[in-house]
């Protein structure tokens, strides 16, 4: 696991005000096994992860969490920024309207109908796939958004 992502854990577990302390009992765990989670010493079981995800109020740490811990998540889960709730929103609109005024909507229809991607709607439908792919990413940014003013 990279460096840079094992902070992840306190990262969140800070964002929702607790101490180390608190967040083991909320958890059952205990304060070595936080710190350890924390200083990147251990890697914290998906099902620890998960008590996180909840006590911590942080679907984004859920997402960091497979990123950083599986490869093949690394190649499927898409790289969520943590933004405000209005940012999120807007830049979610943003490309859907992109991507509507753009026809790739109907560009989609008309390469996917009969069901063969051939040789010559190869280029256009893996750029599709690519603004659905930022589309995707923009919707779990408005999923895991910081609600509130700051």
């Amino acid at each position: 696991m990279p460096q840079d992502k094992r902070n992840i854990y306190k990262i969140a577990r800070e964002a929702k005000g607790l101490t180390q302390e608190a967040a083991a009992e909320k958890l059952g765990i205990s304060d070595s096994s936080i710190r350890a989670y924390e200083t990147g010493q251990r890697v914290p079981p998906n099902e620890v992860v998960d008590l996180m995800v909840l006590a911590y109020d942080s679907q984004l740490l859920g997402i960091q969490h497979l990123r950083a811990s599986a490869e093949t998540a690394r190649s499927i889960v898409p790289d969520v920024r943590e933004l405000r709730l209005p940012e999120a929103i807007m830049e979610l609109l943003d490309l859907i309207y992109d991507f509507v005024e753009e026809h790739r909507d109907r560009e989609l229809l008309r390469i996917g109908k009969d069901g063969i991607i051939d040789q010559s709607e190869r280029e256009a439908f893996d750029s599709i796939v690519a603004d659905l792919g930022r589309i995707v990413e923009a919707a779990l940014a408005v999923r895991c958004a910081r609600e509130g003013g700051g």
